[in-house]
């Protein structure tokens, strides 16, 4: 009886973008270019490597052995900074095939290291990709192959900057447990996921070829990194062989084996693939194995049909099916999707292999021998019976919401889909459906149809009960004043409301912050937790009122611990007004230099001397707490004008006297002719005063005298020096009278 074996083939397998790259840039310069050197083997088969030798390519193993004529090309693993210079000091052509990831880790280790990073590298020291690597560091360098190796590199340079690389083709599940273990111990490192994308998707295609696989045969070279590593990566699955062409395939084992898996490294071939292949297959129809009559009697007799409950044992498992065992030729498959409902869980999270599992056939292929199974619809069956017995006790269930359907949401407990309607599934109608997909939650069954086996649930009613136990809760212990957490729930223009556990609270724009806001997004946004203040409540109508701003934030306290009356600041100008000047103290808090204090002289126009930005030192002359006003004065820091003598005020008044046909002369003493020098009396003086007050009381009907002026403006002048005897003689007040006049005159005139 011949033994019939499927051959998987990973279609992964073989060359590389890097590596066909290079190989194709050789073949294509053969023509072009004459001399022609690799420096090192091009790729790490030897077939390859024979053919180009053939066609006149020569191995050069160090820039020594090059020589000025030759064209030099350098292979997909890349070299160091230091091959570039010298092969440039011999003004060779030199064709770069430097694989571009490979590069990309180059420019990376260059530029990092001259930042003053130390460099560590995952890789095998001893392959040229690695040694090229190293040759781009500027700082010192380590190379890890391992956990192990990683640790003692982590305790020499503890407390040093570090990133981390690894060579394009390192074991990626490695890599893994390298990357966890740095994040845990060294935060402030730098890692870069270098590992070629080619590697990885041919790694994990050749495990799921290994998985199915009795075993397994990887084509490469022997010294060949990635080759290695893939072989050693299946060997985990199931027995490997690693062979390097066709030939070597007659002396192998195949007895026993249904399914045989074949990959290739990346500097393999697609010829010697195909080559393999091929080879396998004439092997593996011309074995012959013993015929077993009572084992094909028994498989015969146990039929398999769609639709059949049976029970199997799990042989293999991985991240997108289980492999199960139900006692005939064929292999059982469970797909992730008929494993479990929940988007949370891989296969491995539901089975693991040796468990006994029961399933329902849901296809069957004899061409492939592959048996199609599902778990879930066995699980849905009891998970129903689970419903049904919670509704009848009026349990709580627990559940995943796996879809969002027309008008509702369907939650597996269990295998079983349980529908919730839109209006049962949240607790406001405004809320999103979306917001729960995959999400685990709590819900009541409120209807059972054991004819359709169907269920009904509801969200709503858990989450209103447990938010009106957590309602009460709050209003036991909630005082005004109390501090609380929450966690933002909105925002809207006038405020954010926030989740205090049943119960949401009110935060006014104002009660945010203490400096002015645009809108409360700018303090704080949604799923923010917060501490607040609670500034009222109203337990009839369950409205709260929230404080977010803390009273030490505010302006005030700060401005009154660090600031007084008399203080020199600089303070910077925020507003221009008709009257003064708004001046920034610190965040929040203002002052007023009114247009008064900003010089020692008359301001007309603010802004001729301020602007908004401008810087100016002033000085603290008011502050108003009661009213949160504050005063600055400028002029307060500027030096008093020098004052004048008086004889350089008398003759200034003269100077800027009005012309002779401004003045109001007595009617007891006529105009002087121009040659005459013209002198005035106390009396004369006096009169003029008194003249002066009664043109100011212009709008008032009574008509009053010279000398009725005189004894009036007596009385008010009396009357202002209190410290003054009340009463004095006529000549005395006309006299000082007379002295105060012309002061005042000349004063006015002065300005």
């Amino acid at each position: 009886m011949l033994t019939k074996c499927k051959i998987l083939v990973a279609e992964t397998a073989g060359f590389c973008f890097g590596v066909d790259r290079a190989v194709k840039i050789v073949y294509n310069n053969l023509n072009s270019l004459s001399n022609v050197v690799t420096l090192g083997p091009i790729i790490h088969n030897q077939s390859v490597v024979s053919d180009l030798e053939s066609k006149g390519v020569s191995v050069v193993n160090d820039v020594d052995e090059v020589k000025s004529d030759q064209t030099v090309i350098i292979r997909s693993h890349g070299v160091s900074s230091d091959v570039y210079k010298r092969l440039n000091e011999l003004s060779v052509n030199v064709v770069d095939a430097t694989c571009p990831f490979v590069s990309k880790i180059h420019r990376i280790v260059s530029e990092k290291s001259r930042e003053g990073y130390l460099v560590a590298i995952a890789g095998d020291r001893t392959h040229p990709e690695v040694i090229g690597i190293s040759g781009h560091c500027e700082s010192k360098c380590y190379v890890f192959s391992g956990i192990d190796e990683l640790k003692a590199v982590l305790s020499e340079t503890e407390n040093e900057k570090m990133i981390f690389v690894a060579q394009t083709t390192f074991n990626k599940q490695t890599w893994k447990k390298c990357r966890e273990y740095i994040h845990s111990v060294r935060e402030s490192a730098l890692i870069f996921d270098t590992i070629c994308d080619a590697t990885s998707k041919r790694q994990e295609e050749a495990i799921s070829i290994a998985l199915k696989s009795d075993k397994m045969i990887i084509v490469g070279g022997r010294h060949s990194s990635n080759t290695l590593k893939l072989k050693s990566i299946c060997s985990e699955y199931c027995p490997c062989y690693l062979v390097e062409n066709a030939d070597e395939l007659y002396d192998l084992d195949f007895d026993g084996v249904h399914y045989l898996g074949i990959s290739a490294g990346a500097s393999t071939p697609a010829y010697i693939i195909e080559e393999v292949k091929q080879t396998m297959s004439d092997i593996l129809e011309n074995r012959e194995e013993e015929f077993n009559f009572e084992e094909a009697i028994e498989q015969s007799l146990k039929k398999i049909y769609i639709g059949a409950r049976v029970t199997g044992t799990v042989t293999a498992v991985n991240k997108t099916e289980a492999l199960v065992d139900i006692g005939t030729k064929h292999t059982g498959v469970i797909p992730k999707d008929e494993l479990t409902d929940d988007p949370t869980k891989s296969p491995e999270d539901i089975v693991s292999v040796g468990d006994e599992v029961e399933v329902i056939v849901l296809k069957t292929n004899d061409q492939e021998g592959v048996d199609t199974l599902s778990k879930k619809q066995v699980d849905a069956i009891a998970g129903f019976e689970n419903v049904a017995k919670a509704y009848e006790e009026k349990t709580i269930l627990t559940g995943v919401v796996t879809n969002i359907v027309r008008r509702g949401v369907l939650v597996s407990t269990n295998g079983f889909k349980v529908f919730v309607p839109a209006s049962q599934a949240t607790e406001r109608r405004s809320d999103s459906l979306d917001d729960l997909l995959n999400k685990t939650v709590e819900y009541k069954v409120i209807e059972v149809d054991r004819s359709r086996n169907r269920a009904v649930g509801s969200i709503r009613i858990i989450a209103s009960e447990k938010r009106a136990e957590e309602r009460a809760k709050f209003f036991e212990s909630a005082e005004v004043g109390k501090k609380v957490t929450g966690t933002v729930k909105s925002v809207t223009d006038y405020g954010a409301f926030v989740d205090l556990g049943g119960i949401d609270g009110l935060v006014r724009k104002a009660d945010l912050s203490w400096l002015r806001i645009r809108h409360p997004s700018d303090v704080v946004s949604v799923g923010d937790e917060i501490e607040v203040t609670i500034k009222s409540i109203d337990k009839e109508s369950e409205k709260v009122s929230l404080v977010y701003k803390k009273d030490e934030d505010n302006p005030w306290t700060i401005f009154d611990k660090n600031y007084g009356v008399g203080q020199v600041i600089t303070v910077k100008i925020v507003s221009i007004t008709s009257f003064g000047a708004f001046a920034q103290i610190i965040e929040g808090i203002d002052g007023l230099i009114h247009i008064s204090q900003i010089a020692n002289q008359r301001v007309d126009n603010v802004a001729d001397i301020l602007s908004v930005g401008q810087e100016v030192e002033v000085k603290i002359t008011e502050i108003d707490e009661e009213n949160k006003r504050i005063s600055l004065s400028m002029r307060a820091l500027l030096p008093e004008p020098e004052k004048k003598e008086p004889a350089d005020e008398e003759a200034e008044a003269e100077t800027n006297a009005e012309p002779e046909s401004n003045i109001v002369y007595s009617t007891e003493n006529p105009p002087v002719e121009d040659d005459e020098p013209v002198v005035e009396t106390a009396e004369e003086t006096v009169e003029e005063s008194a003249e002066d007050t009664v043109e100011e009381k212009a709008d008032e009907s009574v008509e009053v005298t010279t000398e009725e002026a005189v004894e009036e403006k007596a009385e008010e002048t009396s009357d202002e020096k209190t410290e003054e005897p009340a009463e004095k003689p006529t000549e005395e007040l006309v006299e000082e009278k007379t002295e105060e006049t012309v002061e005042e005159s000349a004063e006015e005139k002065a300005e």
